[in-house]
Parts: structure tokens; C-alpha cells; sequence
């Protein structure tokens, strides 16, 4: 069954050759072309496959002095000043859901229904992507994400609150497992999510 976040409880050709004829695989979509396709207004863009693209691309700026500056307009209501951060953090990570999240707010608040609609529309699909196959609730059923900020995010569209993290290892595969309380009925829950994407990179980052 399809689990779905309301983020208002708060995106052939052939070979040919003088002897034979070759089928050959389309080529896989680049972070940048599904970027494009999404900004373009294509709603059939898979957002699993943006997210694992971005975590694969080799240019990921440094943006955090841009995502403080843009919540803490967003808690200001500096909407302007809100959309001038996002527009930046998205310039160079169109998978921040905090960034969309900001725009769909702002614009909403800024009477730019358009471009709100847009995000919020954008945010629903980055988060369903987390969710769509999974629940969470166990090894077998874990998250997938591209990184520990991911994790945080969905917890919070979720209305939960973490209370403790630790990592584990299960059949060769990574794992974060987080403890968090529902704090309108105190409900305690604990959710698996599998960092082995994260975990690649950092191995990766190590060896240089």
C-alpha cells in the first residue's frame, strides 16, 4: 500500500552497421536533464531516481549559510529574502525539501499561487519518492535516503519528534535507526532507514 505524507500536516534509439541491426538502452537520464524536465513542467519525472541522481553528481556546493538565512526568513516572514536563499540552495541541490518547502510557503504568502503550487507539488513528490514502497517499521521495509538530512525531514512532515539515533549493519547493508515520540499522543516509534547511498560516498570521500 502506497504511503503518502500530506505536507500540510506542517517535484531507443538503434545501432546500425553494414551487417546487423543492435538495439541500444536509452541513455539514463542525468541529474541536470531531470532538473530540466521538472522546472519544464513534466509530471512523469520518477523523483526516486532525481534524488539517487543528485547523490551521484559530482558538483554538490556547500549551501548551508544559504538554508540558515533562508528559515530563518521563512520564521520572520522576509519572504522575499526566503525566496532569494531557496532560489540559490535549489540552484545547487533541487532535492533540498527544506528549500521547497520555503518557496511553497513564501510564494503562498506573497500571493504567487502559481509558483507555490509548483513546490508544494514538487516537495509531495520528493517525499513520496522516501515512501512509496516503504514504511519504515522495519530492516526489510527501511527508508531508502541519499543522506542523514533526509531522515529529519521526513520525521518532521511525519510530526515526530527524534529522540535517539544509532547505526546498525544487516546483511550488508548500512542503517540508521531512529527512535521518535509523537508528541500529541507521546506514541513512541522507531524507524529504519538505509543509508548505504550515503555511506558509498563517504568511503569515497575518504580515499582522497
Amino acid at each position: 500500500m502506497q504511503k503518502r505524507i500530506s505536507i500540510l500536516a506542517l517535484g531507443v534509439g538503434l545501432l546500425a552497421s553494414p551487417s546487423f541491426c543492435q538495439e541500444k538502452a536509452a541513455a539514463k537520464p542525468t541529474y541536470a536533464d531531470l532538473v530540466a524536465k521538472i522546472k519544464g513542467g513534466d509530471q512523469t519525472v520518477d523523483f526516486r531516481e532525481l534524488r539517487f541522481a543528485y547523490a551521484d553528481s559530482p558538483n554538490r556546493p556547500d549551501t548551508d549559510a544559504q538554508k540558515k538565512a533562508m528559515m530563518a526568513a521563512l520564521n520572520s516572514k522576509k519572504y522575499e529574502d526566503a525566496l532569494k536563499n531557496a532560489d540559490i540552495v535549489l540552484g545547487a541541490d533541487y532535492v533540498d525539501m527544506d528549500a521547497h518547502f520555503a518557496e511553497y510557503i513564501a510564494h503562498r504568502e506573497l500571493n504567487q499561487p502559481d509558483e507555490s503550487a509548483f513546490h508544494k507539488s514538487v516537495l509531495q513528490g520528493l517525499l513520496d519518492s522516501i515512501t512509496h514502497n516503504d514504511d519504515g517499521k522495519s530492516f526489510e521495509t527501511a527508508f531508502q535516503v541519499i543522506e542523514v538530512h533526509e531522515e529529519y525531514v521526513l520525521l518532521r512532515f511525519m510530526g515526530l519528534m527524534p529522540s535517539k539515533q544509532s547505526m546498525s549493519e544487516k546483511n550488508g547493508h548500512s542503517y540508521d535507526v531512529l527512535e521518535a515520540v509523537n508528541p500529541k499522543s507521546n506514541e513512541k516509534v522507531t524507524l529504519y532507514f538505509n543509508i548505504d547511498i550515503e555511506q558509498k560516498h563517504l568511503k569515497e570521500a575518504l580515499k582522497h
